[in-house]
């Protein structure tokens, strides 16, 4: 083997061997309001809660209200939500206004569905 080809042989030797490295996004911190509404607070003393709630499959609520209107913040799966006589379709991702009015929440997602509640209720303690 002449000396031309061992260099060439030993170029490529060391390319095969030198593990490639790709420049990768490096991940940058973000914030977005994901919901913004203005509540006039019933009482001077306020109790804020987060709630999780967890729907199996074709899982649906009666009808009902929550003490305390606010955002909701679907995790995961897919919601029907009736309120105050309108439908929508919330799924992962998605932030909706619960006012309070009279409501019925259905998994149509055919999985487990996952939601985020956070209310304030005035504090009867």
């Amino acid at each position: 083997m002449s000396v031309s080809s061992m260099k060439s042989l030993t170029t490529i030797l060391l390319f095969i061997a030198t593990p490639t490295v790709f420049a990768e996004a490096k991940p940058v911190f973000s914030r977005s309001v994901l919901m913004e509404n203005k509540v006039e607070l019933p009482s001077k003393n306020i109790v804020s809660r987060t709630i999780r709630v967890i729907f199996p499959p074709a899982f649906k609520t009666p009808l009902h209200t929550h003490e305390g209107p606010g955002p909701r913040y679907v995790v995961k799966g897919k919601l029907k939500v009736i309120e105050g006589g309108s439908t929508h379709i919330y799924q992962s991702g998605d932030v909706f206004w619960e006012s309070g009015q009279l409501m019925s929440v259905e998994n149509v997602s055919g999985q487990t569905a996952e939601l985020i509640i956070v209310e304030s209720v005035p504090d009867t303690q």
